[in-house]
């Protein structure tokens, strides 16, 4: 039992365990607690840096990738937040799920693995556990959007059952950076870079 102070209700503790698929450790999915910061705050410089690498380094060299943790764990729409944690010997928090109220919905704000862990389950076990926490929260739909160019993420997301496009974003170039972008994605008869 714990205490949401979202809600000022008590609440029951959920956690779930799962074998790694390399049959090096089990991983245990469960709320995140403010010891977990570090480790979160990593796994979250982690996916910036990747997303940056993406789009050959958007970001100036001299911003710290992990900051932003900061201001996502003050959003008022934060409706729970996950981790996945190795209970073997090298412990630790290796991903972790938030999900974002949006109306009667909801979206999945960070998914993030452990690059060294990926390929092993655990980030389609967060989103398992995370669309059944929006199930329980009466919400109808879930949504993720994954940076346009990783490919990876999107394979993995559609076959974790993320099948049907529900929102674009649409970007413009503020700073004409044209050879950032990559041609090739046809959308309505319009092509668009991404």
């Amino acid at each position: 039992m714990g205490y949401d102070p979202a809600s000022s209700q008590v609440v029951a503790a959920v956690t779930e365990t799962m074998a790694d698929r390399t049959g090096t450790a089990a991983v245990t999915i469960r709320a995140y607690r403010p010891t977990d910061h570090r480790d979160c705050r990593q796994l979250w410089a982690e996916l910036t840096e990747e997303d940056e690498s993406l789009y050959a380094g958007s970001a100036p060299a001299d911003v710290d990738p992990g900051a932003a943790f900061e201001e996502y764990l003050t959003r008022l729409d934060l409706s729970g937040m996950w981790v996945a944690e190795d209970t073997g010997l090298s412990g630790g928090v290796v991903g972790m799920v938030g999900l974002i109220l949006d109306g009667r919905g909801g979206e999945v704000e960070p998914l993030v693995v452990a690059s060294a862990r990926r390929g092993a389950g655990i980030g389609r076990a967060l989103l398992e556990h995370v669309a059944g926490q929006a199930r329980r929260r009466g919400l109808g739909r879930l949504s993720i959007s994954p940076a346009a160019r990783n490919r990876d993420a999107i394979h993995c997301l559609h076959a974790a059952g993320y099948d049907a496009l529900a929102r674009v974003t649409l970007a413009i170039d503020l700073n004409r950076k044209s050879d950032i972008w990559r041609d090739g994605i046809d959308l309505y008869d319009l092509r668009f870079r991404y």
